[in-house]
């Protein structure tokens, strides 16, 4: 009886029969050597510093763009039409120092 039990439990664990479960074995896997991608020295491609220079540039004109674009907001819009109206009625804008 007992042979019979472990006959059957070591036919269980071949190898086809782990594969038929999911089951493979070890994993394999590489042994980390310390280098990314496995590269000693890094070497650039054709394509890195046309996308470096072209992504830093527009970074660049963005900003540039950014600062030096019109104010358009509607706050100053509206503070200048009423400086005119005011300036159109003979309303002083400009206060005097009461000290």
């Amino acid at each position: 009886m007992l042979a019979r039990v472990l006959s059957r439990s070591s036919r269980l664990t071949t190898r086809s029969t782990l594969m038929r479960r999911g089951g493979g074995g070890n994993q394999s896997w590489n042994e980390p050597g310390g280098y990314l991608f496995g590269e000693k020295n890094r070497v650039k491609e054709e394509w890195e510093s046309i996308y470096y220079w072209g992504m830093g540039g527009g970074c660049a004109l963005m900003a540039a763009a950014l600062y030096y674009k019109p104010d358009t907001s509607v706050t100053t819009w509206a503070t200048k039409e009423a400086e005119k109206q005011l300036k159109e009625k003979g309303i002083k804008l400009d206060f005097e120092k009461t000290v």
